[in-house]
Formats: C-alpha cells, structure tokens, sequence
C-alpha cells in the first residue's frame, strides 16, 4: 500500500470520530514518529509503498486513536514550552495553561541575576521543573512527587532537556516538612472535583491518572491548605509561592492563601479569561 492510499484510508476511519484537522495533525504524527520523516518529506513521499512492519505500527496506533487514547500517549512524547517531553500513562499530558504559570515565574525572574531555589510540589512529568530550569539559569531547581512511575518519567525528561534537578519521591498529604528553604515554591495539584467530570473529555476520564487530576467534592483544596502550610514554613523572606487552580474555586483559594499568612495575594486569568493562577508571597 503506498502512503498516499493510507492516508485516505487513516482519514476515512476516522471521520465519525474527529474532525478533518485534527485528522490531518493526527496523521503528520504518525508519519513523523512511526516513519521517522521530517514534515517536508511527507508531500514528496506519498508514492512511498509501506512495508509490513510500517503497516503493522501504523495500525497498531491508529486501532488506539479510535479507541480515544490521547495522541501524546500513543506517540509517546509531547512539547510544553517549546521543549520535548516524554509522557506515557502514568503521567498528565501537560497543558498549555499550565505553560503561562511557568511564564509567570519566568517573567518574574528572568533579569533576577541571583542564584535561586526552586521547588515544584507534584511534577509528575516535569514540565514545569525542566521549564524553570532550562529558562533561568542562575536556578537551583527540586521536585517532588509521590510516584514513582511519574519521577522515573521526570528523570527521563531531565536527560532529554540536559538539566539536572533535585528529585525528591514524598507524597506531600503526609510530610511534616520540606526540609529546606527555598525562594520559589510552584505547583498544580490535583483540583477538579468529581462533580465537574461531566465537563472532561472522555479521551481524559479514560486514559489520564485519577490521582492527578481528582479530588473529593467536600475537601476541594486539601492540596492547597497543605501545600501553602508548608511553603509557608519553608518560603524564605519575600520567597513567592505561585499555584495553577481551579477556575471555580479562584476567591476559595485566594482566602485559603490569606489565611495561611501570605500577603500580596493575586488571581490572574488564563488566555481563556478564566481564573487560573495565583502568587502569593511570604513577607
């Protein structure tokens, strides 16, 4: 079969099911990742006669595609801030709000000529840790996370992006403290209800870890009261905690922060106009 009787049939079996540009981005994927080609070459190759083995991958993926799986997960590997990452299953696919967080503490630190201590609280991929890393330089950067399926990923990203980061396996419910102080502490935990499943993708509700994503209707924040606890023991002076949340629960968060003895606290709105982020500092 040659690529160009492929690509008709790639299309056509997805038709009911997604629409034609995502088709068209689906199957640019395929040829990158399963054909090894450049962008470039897949107009000029269309003449190309696949073999069996290519075939066989090919289908392989895209019985997975119709199946809903994320193409992140199927191709094993997305971008976040302009860098490569590695994901598979056991980790979020990263999310291009959470890239204006990683802007945020960016522009406030990137003419910050001092050396810094970082800490990203739940990295699951380490998105937001590598990003910080690669962009300011001039920082020490750590995170933490509870699994160990998601910190062997993070690991690997490290290797991929050339940073070295200071891993650390806690699950942050549990820990009395951080052990250390440090100027920045960034996260996004877990904070969409089990209420607001009904508004997800079925392609997330399916193939996405729970435990990263969900938490309890009646204790929505218990990642925020914990995490600003402890940042607030840890933080040094004038040290800024910076957290992702959940658009609904914007006003909750920013009292839970007040509460916990941060000043200066602040919601900023996400490219959607939706509240999604929070800094705070420690005076």
């Amino acid at each position: 079969m040659k690529l160009s009787e492929y690509r008709s049939y790639f299309y056509e079996q997805l038709i009911a099911l997604y629409p034609q540009e995502e088709r068209v981005t689906f199957f640019k994927a395929f040829a990158e990742k399963f054909l090894e080609m450049q962008p470039v070459q897949i107009p000029i190759s269309l003449n190309k006669e696949l073999t069996k083995a290519e075939l066989e991958l090919l289908n392989e993926a895209l019985l997975k595609l119709k199946n809903h799986e994320p193409l992140q997960y199927i191709i094993g590997e997305t971008e976040f801030y302009g860098f490569p990452f590695k994901v598979a299953s056991g980790v979020l696919i990263p999310r291009p709000e959470t890239e204006e967080l990683v802007d945020w503490v960016y522009q406030d630190f990137k003419k910050n000529n001092a050396s810094i201590s970082i800490l990203d609280i739940g990295t699951g991929s380490g998105a937001i840790a590598l990003s910080l890393a690669k962009l300011i330089t001039q920082a020490s950067v750590s995170a933490i996370d509870f699994s160990t399926k998601a910190l062997a990923i993070a690991k690997d990203n490290a290797e991929l992006n050339s940073v070295k980061i200071n891993w650390i396996e806690q699950d942050i419910l549990s820990t009395g403290g951080l052990g250390q102080s440090y100027d920045v502490i960034v996260s996004n935990p877990p904070y969409v209800r089990n209420l607001e499943k009904v508004e997800m993708q079925s392609n997330v509700l399916k193939y996405e870890p729970h435990e990263a994503l969900f938490v309890a209707d009646d204790n929505a924040l218990i990642f925020y009261k914990k995490i600003a606890t402890l940042a607030f023991q840890s933080l040094k002076q004038n040290g800024i905690l910076y957290f992702e949340i959940n658009e609904y629960l914007g006003d909750e968060t920013l009292e839970l922060v007040k509460n916990s003895g941060f000043e200066n606290v602040e919601l900023r709105n996400d490219f959607a106009g939706k509240p999604r982020m929070l800094k705070a500092k420690r005076t």
